[in-house]
């Protein structure tokens, strides 16, 4: 039982440690921050901005009221909610859509920023040819490594 476990843990350690996996982990967290920046562009700035094309309401407060709470008077004037409200919070579903579709929309670009930076050094990396390994025999005219100082094929004595 012993080794199936050490086996397990060791499997378990080889996985962790693998660039994936941290990738992945470090993707995340990433991702976490970049959301709390684009939800705060979002609330803070074009929801306002929004919100003032349509006459200044705050737009992610916006609801439908299906039905109203329930409240319960007693005869010393206190009041006690028997059943909530109930609504449809529709400005705060238009935010989360907003959100989506910037965070999309940000994605992208860094995408297409990425792929077009690694096409450009794609593109330097097949421009720049390796250095020659070979050479002609001006006698014979065959080829033959750089290092030579004699053509294997018509021996002559080649000039350095």
């Amino acid at each position: 039982m012993a080794k199936k476990k050490n086996g397990f843990i060791s499997e378990f350690k080889q996985f962790i440690m693998r660039g994936n996996v941290i990738d992945l982990a470090v993707g995340v967290i990433i991702g976490a921050a970049f959301q709390a920046i684009v939800n705060s562009l979002v609330k803070d700035i074009i929801t306002p901005c929004i919100g003032a094309l349509f006459g200044n309401m705050d737009f992610s407060e916006l609801v439908v009221t299906l039905k109203e709470a329930v409240v319960d008077v007693a005869a010393d004037g206190t009041e006690t909610i028997i059943s909530e409200a109930v609504v449809l919070r529709y400005g705060a579903f238009i935010t989360a859509i907003i959100n989506f579709l910037l965070m999309a929309i940000v994605i992208f670009i860094i995408i297409k920023v990425i792929n077009t930076v690694s096409e450009k050094l794609k593109k330097e990396e097949e421009v720049v040819e390796a250095a020659p390994t070979t050479k002609m025999c001006p006698f014979c005219k065959t080829e033959i490594a750089l290092e030579a100082t004699r053509c294997p094929n018509c021996t002559s004595e080649l000039e350095e």
